[in-house]
């Protein structure tokens, strides 16, 4: 799938299910119209073999294409240093990731994680301590259907990114170079805020329709469950007032207002997997903020409960 040596900006992205094969392919679909431009899937199994078979198709509710990107791989090593990373695995698999992307990053390589959770970019800057790496957020609803197929389920598939400290060059060309690529996507100058906005909703629900089995709604208008929810709110935004995050007073009720509209029946994808046995981001969601109020000495009672119980279920599956 092409050479990479004659490429003036390598960009790779790593995961390529729902979110990173649905990025990954708008840009990948935009680079093929750019001889500067060489993007990199890092791939693996079934799905990596439709790519480099079939290329990947990508569909939502304006296109349907199919790109094929330089090269498709489950081997970094063939695709050398890079210029930017868009990490797109889950965030349980962040250490794995780190560690198999070592060989594609040079001391000006950028990354940019996309992964649920408030820690990633501090756990990436930890592992990668020479590098500049950017904080990032989606909101979206995409799945990978079969191998090299990717499906825009929703209308709603925003990314927000950026540095908290600077304005790049690297930051204002990857905004264009994705702004280009039909990515409906905003550069803040508050990203830690903007991480924490996504976080403070799908780490609190999450938490608790797993723990109650219920689903989003329920956790507004059932009266017996709306008050565990009102605290679990009141101890995560304790810990972002004590992080310095600056969350804007009136998010509760923005939350409850949008949970409470959310159809019947609908549910977290942390419950779904949990209930089915499968490998869950309870670490990303919950146990980070246990460890937050023990770093902060503040109270995290029903996180603490929540996180506890769930983590003897995890047990009993594997």
């Amino acid at each position: 799938m092409g050479v990479l040596s004659k490429a003036k900006i390598k960009i790779a992205f790593v995961g390529l299910g729902g979110v990173g094969g649905y990025y990954g392919g708008l840009v990948s679909h935009y680079a093929e119209k750019d001889p500067d431009i060489a993007v990199c899937f890092v791939a693996r199994g079934e799905h990596l073999k439709a790519i480099r078979e079939h290329g990947l198709k990508v569909s939502d509710e304006k296109q349907s294409f199919i790109t094929r990107p330089t090269i498709a791989t489950d081997k970094v090593e063939d695709i050398g240093k890079v210029d930017y990373i868009v990490l797109a695995t889950k965030s349980y698999d962040l250490d794995a990731t780190m560690q198999q992307i070592k060989p594609m990053v040079s001391p000006d390589t950028i990354l940019l994680p996309l992964l649920n959770g408030i820690d990633n970019t501090s756990r990436l800057r930890t592992f990668f301590p020479e590098n500049e790496v950017w904080y990032g957020c989606v909101y979206i609803i995409t799945r990978l259907i079969r191998p090299g197929v990717i499906l825009d389920s929703g209308n709603v598939h925003f990314m927000h990114f950026g540095h908290e400290k600077k304005v790049s060059k690297q930051l204002l060309y990857i905004e264009d170079l994705f702004l280009k690529s039909g990515i409906e996507v905003t550069r803040k100058e508050e990203p830690v805020k903007a991480i924490w906005r996504k976080f403070f909703y799908i780490s609190t629900t999450a938490a608790l329709t797993t723990y109650l089995n219920t689903d989003f709604r329920s956790l507004v208008w059932d009266e017996d469950k709306k008050p565990l929810y009102l605290d679990i709110m009141r101890e995560l935004y304790a810990l972002s007032e004590a992080e310095g995050v600056g969350l804007y007073e009136g998010i509760i009720d923005d939350m409850l207002k949008y949970g409470g509209s959310l159809p019947a029946g609908s549910t977290s994808s942390m419950n779904s997997d949990y209930l089915a046995g499968r490998r869950t981001e309870i670490e990303t969601l919950i146990g980070v903020v246990v460890r937050l109020g023990q770093k902060h000495s503040i109270p995290t009672p029903v996180y603490s409960a929540i996180y506890h119980q769930l983590m003897q279920g995890v047990g009993k599956n594997e």
